[in-house]
């Protein structure tokens, strides 16, 4: 690394002009150097080791293992890498899931250079970079519907058009079950049917299709 070149950062993006970018962008900071760049996940998990940059900048929606769940294993091993997710998902559940999972910021795709360079700073000093459009659409839906997993998994194959009876025989419970899971999914995110249920799901990145 150069001198004065002291953020050290990984860019993980599936789309070559992305990263180019990026790259590009960074390059022009005289305190931040792009030491790396990875299009999956397991890429990602590979160069994190290898190269233990300072700051890794993470795409969510990755052709193999997801990046709230690259977050979570390398954060999971106290890893001192700092995540900035930067992304076009919006859905109010994939922030939440990524924060948890260990991210220090949320960025939209749609962010201005400035800012972008800021989130890398500030993660960087070991502070959170949330800007306020985040912060706005996790309290538009707050409180968080409490979904239990088995929830998730039939609100999904809800949304891909399966009745109760075939979810039943799915996921081998009995149809009476699947009935009171279905029950359960409309209370909890406060819609009259299954179709809302759905919209709903997919708006707030609890469900994909």
């Amino acid at each position: 690394m150069s001198p004065g070149k002291t953020v050290t950062v990984l860019i993980v993006d599936d789309h070559p002009v992305v990263r180019d970018g990026l790259n590009a962008m960074l390059s022009a900071e005289a305190d931040i150097s792009v030491v790396g760049e990875a299009a999956t996940g397991a890429e990602a998990l590979a160069l994190v080791s290898k190269l233990r940059p300072a700051v890794v900048l993470m795409d969510l929606l990755l052709p193999d293992i997801g990046g709230t769940q690259v977050i979570q294993r390398v954060c999971g091993r106290s890893s001192d890498t700092a995540f900035v997710v930067l992304t076009t998902v919006a859905g109010d559940e994939e922030i939440y899931r990524a924060l948890e999972a260990g991210a220090r910021g949320y960025l939209f795709k749609d962010m201005a250079r400035k800012e972008l360079v800021q989130a890398i700073r500030a993660v960087h000093r070991g502070q959170r970079y949330i800007p306020s459009q985040v912060g706005t659409r996790i309290a538009e839906n707050l409180p968080r519907p409490d979904l239990t997993s088995r929830e998730i998994e039939v609100l999904q194959l809800i949304a891909t058009g399966l009745r109760n009876k075939e979810i039943a025989y799915q996921l081998n419970i009995s149809e009476a079950t699947a009935n009171a899971h279905v029950k359960h999914i409309l209370e909890k995110l406060n819609a009259a049917d299954r179709t809302q249920a759905v919209t709903t799901a997919l708006r707030r990145g609890i469900i994909r299709l």
